[in-house]
Order: structure tokens, then C-alpha cells, then sequence
């Protein structure tokens, strides 16, 4: 999938000052960024993170999923190494954009998990194309991540494009009363590797 660099830039933040790569999804529109800290070139498996975008996470405050505890938490954590990369994805509400994500809480209102919204919605349970990772990835001399994610898919995403996954760290923030649901059908549905404790939420 050809994906186009656009320009580079700083962005200073709480946490230090990451370089900003933008990129362009010709056949999509859609912009992608990437933050990087250090030098990520060397060779050495680079501390990463492929965050889907999530609006009312990320910018809202929402406290209906974890995405932005894990945002600022993956942050933090290259920040504190003082090298890495963070794959800012525009695939908003697991690939089905931002209004159908609103459809899908209006069920989830209703009682629907977030697995069963997408399906009644007429979508996958998760839509997310991660091939577009490859070239950003190649573009910035990065052939190996040490990956923050609980969800194996990407794992398997990774490593399916020839992007070695040299170790997968676990990245478990922010649950609390409002998503317990979500995280709980994560784990029990979507494979998530959050133990047993979300597992339980469902039964």
C-alpha cells in the first residue's frame, strides 16, 4: 500500500521534544504521523507503539476505552528511554471512522459490547489495516520494534509485512467503572492479553 512522506518537523511536548514525520494515504486521503525520539536507524529493535486513532480517547477525555491512558502511557515510556516511535493510525473506531463509531456506542448504550455494535452496524469486529505501517516504517530505517500492545493481532500484523516484533511488552492502563465492559470483551473476544481479571467481566 504506497503511503507518501510529506514532511518532518519537532514537537515538543510534556514529556520531551519527539520529531513529527507526516504521511499521506494517496488512495485513501487519509494522514498518518509518526513520533519518533532518538535515533531509530541503528539497527537496535526500536520501543514502539501502532495507536489507532481514537478522538474522544486521545482529545475527549473519554473514559469508555483505554486509548488515551495508553497514548500518553506509550509516550512516557519512549520518552523515558529516550528512543522510539509511535504510529499515530487515522483508523478511527477500529477502521469504521468517527460517525459510525458514534452509531456504535449509541448500541453499546443500548447494552451491545463493542464486538457486537460493529457486526449489528454491518462492519468486521475490527477493520484495521496495518500494511500501511510497512513503508513508514522502512521510510524511517526501523526493521525491528520492541512493540507496546496487548493485542496479538498486531503482533501478527508486524510480522506478516516482514516487520520483526523482537518483544512485545504489555501496556495495561486506565481501566475504570465505564470501560470495564469494553476491556472485559477485549480480552474474552478480540484475543487482547489482559489476564483473567478482564475475562471475568464477562462472565
Amino acid at each position: 500500500m504506497p503511503v507518501t512522506f510529506v514532511a518532518s518537523s519537532q514537537l515538543p511536548t510534556q514529556w520531551g521534544i519527539f520529531t513529527m514525520h507526516g504521511f499521506l494515504e494517496p488512495g485513501t486521503g487519509k494522514e498518518h504521523v509518526v513520533l519518533t525520539m532518538g535515533d531509530v536507524a541503528d539497527g537496535r529493535p526500536v520501543l514502539g507503539r501502532m495507536h489507532s486513532e481514537c478522538l474522544t480517547g486521545d482529545a475527549l477525555f473519554s473514559l469508555r476505552c483505554d486509548c488515551g491512558f495508553q497514548l500518553e502511557a506509550a509516550l512516557k515510556a519512549i520518552a523515558e528511554e529516550g528512543r522510539g516511535a509511535l504510529l499515530y493510525l487515522r483508523q478511527e473506531g477500529r477502521g469504521i471512522g468517527l460517525m459510525n463509531k458514534i452509531r456504535a456506542y449509541h448500541l453499546q448504550d443500548g447494552g451491545a459490547d463493542t464486538v457486537e455494535a460493529n457486526l449489528q452496524l454491518g462492519f468486521g469486529a475490527d477493520q484495521r489495516d496495518y500494511a500501511i505501517c510497512k513503508p513508514m516504517l522502512e521510510h524511517l530505517g526501523i526493521r525491528s520494534l520492541r512493540l507496546l500492545t496487548n493485542n496479538p493481532r498486531k503482533v501478527k500484523a508486524l510480522e506478516g509485512i516482514g516487520i520483526e516484533v523482537a518483544e512485545r511488552l504489555p501496556l495495561e492502563f486506565g481501566k475504570n467503572p465505564h470501560n470495564r465492559k469494553y476491556l472485559a470483551t477485549k480480552a474474552g473476544k478480540l484475543g487482547h492479553m489482559l489476564g483473567q481479571l478482564h475475562q471475568a467481566e464477562l462472565d
